[in-house]
């Protein structure tokens, strides 16, 4: 990794880095709004290519037999897509050259999530896979994610985990810009709850964590799980619709529940969620669809010089 430098006093080129913004909630996300203006403010030329509506734990699936569509919007300081796909799509149209006129980012970064994505969940996760898209398209990219508590977190929690991401982001942009950035990985990053008081970054390896949902049988659809949509909303208004007597007659409905089930397996040290509970925000480097643990040790030195002197 290149020394601990900044990029913008260095470079010879003198061409804004441009970096494209994705994620998984949607494009109307706060998460996603937060990180714009972020990238907005410290002077990047910020693409947007983004799905249309909330496509959360879709994994890695992608749209192959049908066209997509892409709707301007309006996102001041950036040029934003909305798209009637998975965010693996957004991902790969937004690389591609021919949603942005030609234009290639130099960084994509996936995200901000509400909720966290570590240990096993990231198989799961529309937000590393954003981010895995682009490392599979050749591009240098970013999933980051926020470790929402219902009773705790709020909508400006985001904005702090935006803001606090920015030092990272910035390095990360050096050494795509000095050629110095791995090409075997993305970075999975996750912010810790109490973001205001988080302890630094940390390099980390993917753990094992892994929270098991349940299912119980139900008369109501409604969200179960927190999203932007309904972070901070009050559950009166949850647009939640009866089944109808007509459909509950022919077919049962089932929903997925949190189960915490107990782990006697002590979490193992340098792992992603250990660290995050511990309130550090984990940087973990991922090859694929794994933590590729080659790059651990070259990464921890390269953190400690790289971002000292911004915490």
């Amino acid at each position: 990794m290149a020394n601990a430098m900044d990029w913008k006093a260095t470079s010879a080129d003198d061409r804004r880095p441009v970096v494209l913004v994705t994620n998984d909630d949607g494009i109307d996300a706060p998460g996603l709004r937060f990180l714009v203006a972020q990238l907005v403010g410290a002077r990047y030329t910020v693409l947007v290519s983004a799905p249309d509506k909330d496509y959360s734990a879709v994994s890695h699936g992608i749209t192959w037999r049908h066209a997509l569509r892409a709707k301007r919007v309006e996102i001041e300081g950036a040029t934003a897509f909305a798209i009637s796909g998975t965010p693996a799509d957004c991902a790969s149209l937004g690389v591609s050259g021919e949603l942005f006129d030609g234009l290639i980012p130099d960084l994509v970064i996936s995200g901000i999530n509400v909720g966290h994505n570590s240990g096993y969940h990231i198989v799961y996760s529309g937000t590393v896979a954003g981010a895995r898209e682009a490392f599979f398209n050749g591009v240098p990219s970013l999933a980051i994610s926020y470790n929402w508590v219902g009773s705790k977190s709020t909508l400006d929690d985001l904005k702090l985990a935006a803001e606090a991401c920015m030092p990272l982001i910035n390095a990360v942009v050096y050494e795509v810009k000095n050629k110095s950035f791995p090409e075997g990985c993305f970075f999975n990053v996750d912010v810790p709850t109490d973001v205001s008081h988080f302890k630094g970054f940390k390099i980390t390896k993917q753990g094992k964590f892994f929270m098991r949902a349940g299912w119980e049988q139900t008369t109501v659809d409604t969200p179960t799980l927190e999203s932007y949509q309904t972070a901070n909303i009050s559950t009166a208004n949850t647009g939640s619709s009866e089944v109808s007597d007509s459909v509950a007659e022919n077919q049962l409905l089932f929903k997925r529940v949190p189960a915490r089930i107990k782990n006697e397996e002590v979490e193992e040290e340098e792992t992603d969620h250990r660290a995050l509970m511990d309130g550090y925000i984990t940087v973990t480097p991922i090859g694929g669809l794994s933590c590729n643990v080659q790059y651990l040790p070259e990464l921890k030195t390269w953190l400690e010089h790289r971002l000292a002197s911004s915490l």
